[in-house]
């Protein structure tokens, strides 16, 4: 079973894929970028095809954007990619609770998968993905 979503960015980390959701506008490109930045990998900006593999929901590029990242105001960048497992859902939310109880889980090809929602107008945005990502995310 597989699946391409629109509208999505998706990054890997340390071999574990990031699924970016929120609104249009809401720094899902911004928020990939800042990533690889820090070291992270593209599987896919504005979109990504998911696979189910056994247990896992595989996220690779999708086929009509891979390799390309859009930078807001100056243009698409050509970059690597790769395919990861995801972990995690980053559901960039200005209306994220700032201190919530716990995770909440979203469903991609019928699995859950931890879902946090995160505050998207922030510099730190990046660092609190990645510790959403060690703190809540699939091994």
């Amino acid at each position: 079973m597989s699946d391409v979503m629109a509208n999505v960015s998706c990054v890997a980390m340390r071999g574990r894929a990031m699924l970016i959701t929120g609104a249009p506008g809401s720094g899902k490109s911004s928020l990939a970028l800042a990533l690889l930045d820090r070291g992270g990998e593209l599987v896919g900006d504005d979109g990504v095809t998911l696979a189910q593999v056994g247990e896992l929901v595989i996220a690779s590029p999708p086929p009509n954007t891979e390799g390309l990242i859009e930078i807001r105001n100056v243009g698409l960048l050509e970059v690597p990619v790769t395919r990861a497992p995801v972990a995690i859902v980053i559901n960039l939310d200005p209306a994220a609770e700032r201190l919530p109880l716990g995770h909440g889980h979203a469903l991609l090809l019928g699995r859950q998968v931890p879902q946090v929602d995160l505050y998207p107008d922030t510099p730190a945005l990046a660092l609190r993905a990645e510790a959403a990502l060690e703190m809540h995310g699939l091994d």
